[in-house]
C-alpha cells in the first residue's frame, strides 16, 4: 500500500478524535490559566505602600526592620528588593546583580506553565485544521460513493470538517488571551520591583558617600 492510499485509509477513520483532543487540550489550558491566576494573585501584595513604609524605614537607618518587613510581604517584589539589602556593605553593585537574579528567578516562577498556554494558541487552529482535511477527504469519498450526488452523508462530512476548524479557532483564542495577559501581569510586576529596587540601591550609594 503506497503512502496515499495509506493516508486515505487514515482519513477514513475520522476527525472526531481531533475534536476530542482539542476538548482535552482546551481543558487543559484551562486548569493551567486558573493555576496560574490563582498563583499570581496569592503572591501579590500593595506594593506602593509597602514602598512607602521601606523608605521611610531605611531614612530612620532601620535596615533589619527594613529587612523584616519585606520578608513579612508574600509577594515577588518583596522578594526582588530583599535581594539588594542582603549585603549593603558590598555596596550597590553587589546588589545590582543580587536583584538581577531575584528577578529571574521571580520571573521564572510566574510563568511556570504559561509555555503551555502560548504553544496552545499557535497550534489549536493547525489541530482543528488537521480534522478540516479529514472531513474533507471523507467528503470526496462519499461524494464518490453517491455517484457525484449531494447526498445527506456528504453534508455530515461538510459539516464535521467546519466543526473542527471552528474548535481549533475557539480552543487557541482563549488560550492566546490568556498568555498574552499573564504576560502583561508579570512585565509589569517585574517593571515595577525594578522601580522600586533601584530606589533602595538610590539609598545604598547615597549611605556610602
Amino acid at each position: 500500500m503506497d503512502i496515499q492510499a495509506k493516508l486515505t485509509a487514515f482519513a477514513m477513520l475520522g476527525a472526531t478524535w481531533v475534536m476530542w483532543v482539542l476538548i482535552g487540550l482546551s481543558i487543559g489550558g484551562l486548569a493551567v490559566a486558573f493555576d496560574r491566576a490563582i498563583y499570581l494573585l496569592r503572591t501579590r501584595d500593595n506594593v506602593h505602600r509597602l514602598k512607602k513604609e521601606i523608605l521611610l524605614l531605611l531614612t530612620r537607618g532601620q535596615l533589619v526592620a527594613a529587612r523584616e518587613r519585606l520578608a513579612k510581604s508574600r509577594s515577588f517584589e518583596a522578594r526582588i528588593v530583599e535581594s539588594t539589602l542582603e549585603s549593603p556593605e558590598d555596596g550597590a553593585a553587589s546588589a545590582e546583580d543580587r536583584m538581577a537574579g531575584a528577578t529571574q528567578v521571580a520571573k521564572i516562577r510566574m510563568e511556570k506553565r504559561l509555555a503551555f498556554l502560548g504553544t496552545l494558541g499557535a497550534n489549536a487552529p493547525f489541530v482543528g485544521l488537521l480534522g478540516t482535511v479529514i472531513g474533507i477527504i471523507r467528503a470526496f469519498a462519499e461524494l464518490n460513493t453517491a455517484g457525484g450526488q449531494v447526498s445527506a452523508g456528504l453534508m455530515t462530512q461538510v459539516g464535521e470538517a467546519l466543526v473542527a476548524t471552528a474548535i481549533g479557532i475557539m480552543v487557541a483564542i482563549p488560550a492566546i488571551a490568556f498568555f498574552n495577559g499573564f504576560q502583561r501581569v508579570i512585565k509589569t510586576r517585574l517593571s515595577r520591583a525594578e522601580g522600586f529596587g533601584r530606589e533602595v540601591m538610590a539609598y545604598l550609594k547615597a549611605e556610602r558617600t
